[in-house]
């Protein structure tokens, strides 16, 4: 006997199931857009850094840049009109020589021994001397005081009774290991490849070490801090590092946070100040002292735990970079939903071009043109998403939104100000440099040797964009009288 079918569902069960089903629907697209979304993300929609996008993302990076710089019809290399930069002779050469005569002719090859002379040709060579380890043996005088001390005349590198290598071998390691980012074994063998002069690993770590310790007593540091607070507008920016021991506490256990490198510069060259610290935290950043007191403008991305700093500034300028970044990846989400996004960033680029073409101040019709279009858009931003659902949280629109319309002043202040830059791509660049050290390197043993790398990376780059050569920068720290920065007249 058949098993009795089922009575038939009624109008409301069905009702009720449709209901259900519209609700599972929605929120597996919600999860599938947010997936999507988490999916597409990469360094030009979002904060992710470059090195972390993935292969198709980095080719489609370098495609659209290619498609942007150079059109199909323009060939590679140089241009039609580019000023090239070869050698040019010189009038004083070193020395001059003559080479022995051609022996035979260059066009029948016959014997041009008892030809006649045609007068000379020219050519100049320019090279530098053969590298010879240059081994000076010191004799220092000692002489007996009253009260019965001898006192030791000083080497100029070194301490008495050893044997060491000068300024010069130290110099070289330290420009190869830190502006050439070259790892400290590499470092070694390259040393004893081009100077003949066979060094260990250990020596190559205790000569950053002594270039760090020298601009210490020096007090680079201080000098640098002292300069960049006189500034009116600055740069600052932090990224996360590789430290493999993190310091600890009276117990032995590791301290919390992670270590991060920080820079705070000059928008131009002049000044790059790096710092080491042992977590991303306001209490690390208020630690490093430089913005201590300092009334300036400062220009920064919108981490909490450079907010501390506000009241005391003159303004604030939000890297507006940023802001294009994460307006992209909500307008990737969907183009005609969030076509406001889209509007934003055409606005603050309007902004900046219009900032780019003016001297002293934006046009008032202008900027206030600018700022109507800004504060529509957000508006609609946050309209259309206040009740958009998301899988958690707020949709990422409204976050966007909401964030553009509360920081609107820090966002524009690069129009009221024009000596303040719209981006913090200053600090980004600066902080590529500890970055591709530790592609290179791995990692920094301890904060220690963190922060050393961060004050001779912090002299090396502020003292050649100063017009001083690394390898005599690096020399003069090592013989005790670097290049301190001074404060701006200007």
């Amino acid at each position: 006997m058949s098993a009795p079918e089922p009575p038939e569902p009624s109008y409301d069960e069905l009702a009720a199931l449709v209901v259900g089903l519209a609700v599972r629907v929605e929120r597996l697209e919600t999860e599938n857009a947010e997936l999507r979304r988490r999916l597409g993300m990469n360094s030009t929609n979002s904060s992710t850094p470059p090195s972390k996008d993935s292969i198709e993302a980095k080719a489609k990076r370098r495609a659209d840049r290619s498609s942007r710089e150079r059109s199909k019809d323009r060939k590679p290399g140089g241009q039609p009109g580019h000023k090239g930069s070869g050698l040019a002779p010189t009038s004083s050469p070193d020395r001059t020589t003559t080479v022995p005569p051609p022996g035979h002719c260059g066009g029948c090859g016959g014997d041009l021994g008892d030809a006649a002379d045609a007068g000379m040709s020219w050519a100049q060579v320019w090279d530098t001397l053969a590298v010879t380890l240059e081994k000076v043996h010191y004799l220092l005088p000692r002489r007996r005081c009253g009260c019965g001390t001898t006192t030791t005349a000083a080497p100029p590198f070194g301490a008495a009774g050893t044997v060491t290598y000068g300024p010069n071998i130290n110099a070289a390691a330290i420009l190869l290991a830190s502006e050439g980012n070259v790892p400290i074994e590499r470092t070694a063998m390259l040393m004893e490849a081009l100077l003949s002069v066979p060094v260990s690993t250990g020596f190559i770590a205790r000569a950053l070490q002594r270039l760090a310790q020298r601009l210490a007593a020096a007090g680079f540091d201080d000098a640098m801090q002292t300069a960049l607070r006189a500034e009116d507008v600055v740069c600052a920016d932090e990224t996360p590092t590789n430290v493999i021991s993190k310091n600890t506490d009276e117990h032995g256990q590791p301290l919390p946070g992670a270590p991060h490198a920080v820079t705070v510069r000059t928008p131009d060259t002049r000044l790059v100040w790096y710092a080491a610290i042992g977590s991303r935290s306001k209490i690390a950043l208020a630690g490093l002292g430089v913005l201590e007191g300092y009334t300036g403008y400062l220009v920064r991305d919108d981490y909490a735990g450079w907010h501390q700093f506000d009241a005391q500034l003159a303004g604030v300028q939000q890297c507006t970079a940023h802001l294009i970044r994460h307006a992209k990846g909500v307008l990737e989400l969907h183009p005609t939903h969030q076509s406001w996004a889209g509007e934003v960033i055409t606005v603050l680029r309007e902004a900046a071009a219009a900032v780019t073409d003016e001297h002293d101040q934006l046009d008032s019709q202008l900027l206030a043109d600018l700022r109507q279009r800004y504060d529509r858009a957000v508006a609609w931003g946050i309209t259309t998403n206040r009740h958009r659902s998301w899988a958690k949280g707020n949709h990422p629109g409204y976050n966007l939104a909401t964030r553009l319309h509360d920081k609107a002043d820090q966002v524009w202040t690069f129009t009221r100000n024009l000596a303040v830059p719209w981006t913090n791509n200053a600090s980004e660049q600066a902080l590529k440099g500890p970055k591709r050290h530790q592609v290179v390197s791995g990692y920094w043993h301890t904060l220690t040797t963190l922060a050393d790398y961060c004050r001779g990376r912090s002299y090396l780059v502020s003292a050649r964009n100063h017009g001083v050569r690394p390898i005599d920068a690096i020399h003069a720290a090592l013989t005790g009288n670097p290049w301190l920065p001074t404060v701006s007249t200007a």
